[in-house]
């Protein structure tokens, strides 16, 4: 088994832009209250490129993801490697979980578990709960399906009961996860490994200790508690804030116009008055007036706990 490095006494966080396009309003403020988080505790940021969605990655999006990050006045102490570059080890830690018969290989296609089963039953995150048709299978069974070539998925498999975790920010939360989340995808025989799996061994290994990002992750973190939970890892600390929405109510998206950094910046607009808004937003400040990431830190060290300001709705 790979050495475990997880764990540390020093407040750590981390900025993980996804290069899957341009950066927009939403993830300013998303990035912009992670660094405060860390920055007004003297701890440590790490810079994460999350390219592992290979179909949507655009080459481009790496470098100005970090040229949005530095014009908006946020900076870090370390740069992890890209998750491209990590795929054997994320498949190590694969290893383990079949070692402990955690995980099970899944034939079923995309349209089979929408067709369900059974009466089909909602997910909270992907469209519908998977109904373990595949979940008696072991992980000896893979075996049999490789000698055909057959195509199929590592499901992690998730224990019985409530599960139930503190947020920094929104407070106690609890779930069914088996009910209401399912056994979830955590590689495949074919192409990158999953999401829910590199995240968290990215998370443990580079020593997070609190993981700051938009609500629409919080039933993600169910997925990733079971993981931290059967590798025996202490969990990090996580903090879920509102995502950024359009006068519809709806999140931002390329219906409510551009909203890209980089338009922003070929405008010739400034920073500013980006950070400004997001410090109203937040309720840091009392007027959107233009604002530097560096003197609105200062107003965050004033206020102890200042993220329990920001509006939950």
């Amino acid at each position: 088994m790979i050495s475990d490095q997880g764990s540390s006494s020093k407040l750590r966080g981390r900025l993980a832009p996804s290069p899957t396009g341009a950066q927009h309003l939403g993830n300013a403020r998303t990035f912009l209250i992670a660094w405060l988080h860390v920055r007004c505790q003297a701890g440590e940021l790490v810079l994460r490129i999350e390219d592992l969605d290979t179909p949507r990655t655009k080459a481009w999006a790496n470098e100005q993801a970090i040229d949005d990050l530095r014009w908006l006045g946020i900076d870090w102490d370390t740069t992890a490697a890209l998750q491209s570059a990590r795929t054997d080890f994320y498949l190590e830690v694969l290893e383990e979980l079949k070692r402990k018969q955690l995980v099970y290989p899944c034939t079923c296609s995309r349209t089979q578990i929408e067709a369900c089963w059974s009466a089909p039953h909602e997910s909270f995150l992907d469209g519908v709960v998977y109904s373990g048709h595949c979940a008696s299978r072991s992980v000896e069974d893979s075996k049999e399906l490789d000698a055909k070539g057959e195509r199929y998925a590592w499901r992690f498999r998730f224990g019985e009961g409530t599960s139930q975790w503190i947020d920094d920010y929104l407070g106690s939360q609890r779930l069914d996860a088996k009910r209401f989340l399912g056994d979830f995808v955590v590689a495949r025989n074919y192409g990158p490994p999953a999401y829910q799996l590199a995240v968290t061994v990215d998370d443990h290994f580079q020593k997070i200790t609190h993981v700051v990002r938009g609500d629409d992750l919080v039933y993600s973190t169910y997925r990733q508690l079971a993981i931290y939970g059967a590798l025996g890892w202490e969990a990090p600390h996580w903090l879920h804030f509102p995502l950024v929405v359009g006068p519809d109510g709806k999140r931002l998206a390329k219906r409510h116009g551009d909203t890209r950094l980089s338009q922003w910046r070929q405008q010739g607009i400034g920073p500013e008055r980006i950070v400004g808004w997001i410090a109203k937003s937040l309720g840091l400040t009392q007027t959107d007036a233009p604002i530097s990431a560096s003197d609105l830190l200062a107003v965050a060290i004033g206020l102890k706990d200042w993220w329990h300001r920001i509006p939950k709705e």
